[in-house]
């Protein structure tokens, strides 16, 4: 599933022809992805002025002028993509990035078309993401928001947010980041590399770890998110951005992945182990992390 560099990416991608932009024109090619579109969604939609592109954990959040905000899931296979000379859209440029195969048409769900000539598809071959209009003054308090924890790039996400939620805890560090109520967009990938990069055991009990360990963490959590970001992403399988290129953070991986292979850590002497850990593949070094 996209983690939140992937969704940023993507985010960053559409802002150019949707934020802004009137919608003059949207196909709805069925009634549902994951859950069933919301009713009336085609005629909620059409006319309305998309205010700006948000995310919110791994959530693309579009206001609109109606006081609806759209809301966008990715899901494990989702995929947006701009059309081609479409108005605002980010032009691939050969021999900069690699880039995904077009989309089959026949996972085309839903489409979006400006008043300035902008084309937006989005692709769902497995159909596990999905997409709302929920009242804007009530996102906050809708369940998929209400529990999620600070974003990890903003403010809120600091070394005493973490002390606070790790105390006494006997739960893994990794398990405990994970957490969405804890801090809201982090997966797999971006855990396992974090905790790899801030030496800390993925299997010791977060309420275990000192103080001066959680600041570490929290700015190594910062800076692996902002270098996956300007990476593009990490394309395992399915992720491309709205432009079609692939991310190439996964060829930046210390840890994730690399099971059997040595430690990238300067000076240590360890080989990557794989460990599972509540159904979820934990990649990390037992020499330098403790």
């Amino acid at each position: 599933m996209p983690e939140l560099p992937e969704v940023e990416t993507v985010r960053r991608g559409l802002e150019p022809t949707l934020a802004g932009a009137r919608l003059s024109r949207v196909e709805a090619r069925r009634p549902d992805l994951r859950f069933p579109l919301p009713q009336g969604f085609v005629q909620r939609l059409t006319g309305a002025r998309i205010e700006r592109l948000e995310r919110r954990a791994k959530y693309l959040l579009a206001p609109l002028d109606r006081g609806d905000t759209l809301v966008m899931h990715l899901g494990m296979s989702g995929r947006f993509e701009v059309e081609a000379g479409a108005s605002g859209a980010a032009a691939r440029r050969p021999g900069d990035f690699q880039y995904a195969p077009a989309a089959d048409a026949k996972h085309a769900h839903v489409v979006f078309e400006t008043e300035a000539g902008g084309r937006v598809t989005y692709f769902d071959p497995r159909r596990f993401g999905y997409m709302d209009l929920i009242p804007t003054d009530a996102l906050a308090a809708h369940p998929w928001f209400a529990g999620l924890g600070p974003e990890p790039l903003g403010p809120d996400f600091t070394a005493a947010r973490l002390a606070a939620a790790f105390k006494g805890r006997r739960q893994s560090a990794k398990t405990l980041l994970l957490d969405q109520r804890i801090v809201a967009g982090l997966g797999n990938i971006y855990v396992c590399e974090a905790l790899h990069r801030a030496r800390i055991s993925p299997l010791k009990p977060a309420g275990e770890i000192p103080a001066k360990k959680l600041g570490e963490l929290a700015e190594t959590v910062r800076l692996v998110l902002a270098e996956a970001i300007e990476a593009g992403g990490s394309t395992l399988r399915d992720f491309a951005g709205a432009n079609g290129a692939l991310g190439y953070f996964q060829h930046r991986f210390q840890a994730y992945g690399r099971e059997d292979e040595p430690c990238l850590t300067p000076r240590c002497q360890g080989v990557i182990t794989r460990t599972v850990q509540s159904g979820r593949s934990t990649f990390h070094c037992p020499v330098c992390q403790r």
